[in-house]
C-alpha cells in the first residue's frame, strides 16, 4: 500500500516541485514520512497501521523528484551522474540497515520501538534540511535562463514521449529494476531452500553485500558514466548496457553455485555491476528536459521503473518459481531467478544501446521550453 501511494503521488507532487521552493518541499516530505513512521508505532489495530503507512508513502513521494531537480541545478552535466550516484547511496544504506538491524530491533526491543527509532530522528533531519540547504537557481549549473513558464503534465509527457532515448532508457531501467527487486526479495528464499542456511546468518551477509557492494555500484555507475560520456553520451549508455550483460553472466554463476559460500562470494560482483544503471538514467533524464520539467520528468521515469520493477518483478518471479515447483521442488527459486536475470538483463542492455543512438540529438533539444 505504501509503495502504491509513493509511486502514484510522485507525479502530482513533482508538478508542485517544478513551481515552488524545492528545499521546503523536501523538508516537509521528510517530516511527513518520518512522523508517520513514528506514528506507526502507536497503531492499535490494522487500519491505524495501514493509514500510517499510507502517510509514509505520501511523504516519500515528495522527496526524490525535487531532490533530483536540485542536483541537476547544482552540478553540471559532466558531473551530474556522479552526484546522482552519491544520492542513491541512500538506497543501499537503507537496505543494509534493514537487514542488519531491523530484525534485531524488532525482536529485542519490540516492533513499536523500531518505528520510533527510525522515525523520530527523521523529524530532526527535516529541520536540518529546511534551515541548512540553499535552494539553487534553476539552470545555474548550465548557465540556462529560467523563463518561469510552467509546463503542464501533458506538455511534459508529450515532450518526453518525443524523445526516443528517454523511452528506451526508462524501459531498460525498468527491466534492470525488475531483476534487482526479484533478487533482493527472493535471494533469502533461494539460499535457505537450496542450502539450508540459517536466516539470521544469511541476513547479516546479505546486508553487507547489498549495502556495501550495492552502494558501490550505484556510485561507480554514475562515476563511469560521467567519464565515458564526457565527449559522447552514447558511450555512457553503451557502457551501462555492457554492465548489464556482464551482470547476467555473473548471475548465472551465482544461481548455479554448488555451495552457499560460493553463492554469496560470487554475488558481490553482480551486486556492484547490476546497479550501474540507476544514476546515469536519472541524470540523463534531468538533462533531456527543460528547467521547469525536471521534477515531473524524474517522477515519470521513477513511475515507469517502479511499475515494471517493483510491481511486476517479485510477483512474476514468484509465479515462475511456482510453475517450476513440480519439476524442481526446493530448487525452483534457483531456476526462476536464473531465468529472470538471464532473459531480462540482456534485453535491458539492448534498450540501453538503442537509447544511446538517440541521446545526443535529444539532448540538443532539451531547452525548447526554458
Amino acid at each position: 500500500i505504501r509503495d502504491r501511494f509513493y509511486v502514484i503521488l510522485g507525479v502530482p507532487i513533482a508538478q508542485l516541485a517544478d513551481r515552488v521552493n524545492r528545499r521546503n518541499l523536501i523538508a516537509a516530505a521528510v517530516a511527513i514520512w518520518s512522523g508517520m513512521t513514528a506514528v506507526s508505532g502507536l497503531a492499535t489495530n490494522i487500519w491505524h497501521l495501514v493509514l500510517a503507512r499510507i502517510g509514509v508513502g505520501i511523504g516519500e513521494a515528495g522527496c526524490s523528484p525535487p531532490a533530483h531537480s536540485m542536483i541537476a541545478d547544482l552540478y553540471p552535466p559532466e558531473r551530474r551522474s556522479s552526484a546522482m550516484g552519491f544520492y542513491t547511496l541512500g538506497i543501499s544504506a537503507g537496505v543494509m540497515l534493514a537487514y542488519l538491524a531491523g530484525g534485531w530491533v524488532a525482536q529485542n526491543i519490540g516492533w513499536r520501538a523500531a518505528f520510533f527509532i527510525v522515525g523520530i530522528p527523521g523529524l530532526l533531519l527535516a529541520l536540518v534540511v529546511r534551515f541548512t540547504l540553499t535552494e539553487p537557481q534553476r539552470g545555474a549549473s548550465e548557465q540556462r535562463t529560467d523563463s518561469g513558464r510552467q509546463p503542464t503534465l501533458r506538455q511534459v509527457a508529450t515532450f518526453l514521449l518525443a524523445r526516443r532515448s528517454f523511452l528506451y532508457m526508462a524501459v531498460a531501467a525498468g527491466l534492470s529494476s525488475f531483476v534487482g527487486y526479484a533478487v533482493i526479495n527472493f535471494m533469502p528464499s533461494f539460499v535457505v531452500r537450496s542450502f539450508g542456511t540459517e536466516i539470521a546468518v544469511l541476513g547479516f551477509w546479505l546486508g553487507l553485500i547489498y549495502g556495501i557492494a550495492g552502494g558501490l555500484g550505484f556510485f561507480m555507475g554514475g562515476y563511469f558514466a560521467d567519464h565515458f560520456g564526457r565527449d559522447n553520451h552514447r558511450s555512457a549508455l553503451s557502457f551501462i548496457g555492457l554492465a548489464q550483460v556482464a551482470s547476467a553472466i555473473l548471475f548465472v554463476a551465482v544461481f548455479l553455485a554448488p555451495t552457499v559460500t560460493w553463492c554469496l562470494t560470487l554475488l558481490v560482483i553482480p551486486a556492484v555491476t547490476s546497479n550501474f544503471y540507476l544514476a546515469p538514467v536519472l541524470s540523463q533524464t534531468q538533462s533531456l528536459v527543460s528547467l521547469r520539467m525536471r521534477a515531473v520528468a524524474s517522477s515519470l521515469v521513477l513511475l515507469i521503473i517502479n511499475v515494471i520493477g517493483l510491481a511486476m518483478g517479485p510477483p512474476i518471479t514468484g509465479f515462475v518459481s511456482d510453475l517450476l515447483g513440480p519439476a524442481f521442488a526446493d530448487e525452483s527459486m534457483r531456476y526462476s531467478l536464473l531465468i529472470v536475470s538471464s532473459v531480462l538483463l540482456p534485453l535491458a542492455a539492448w534498450c540501453y544501446y538503442q537509447g544511446g543512438r538517440w541521446i545526443d540529438g535529444d539532448l540538443q533539444r532539451a531547452d525548447e521550453h526554458d
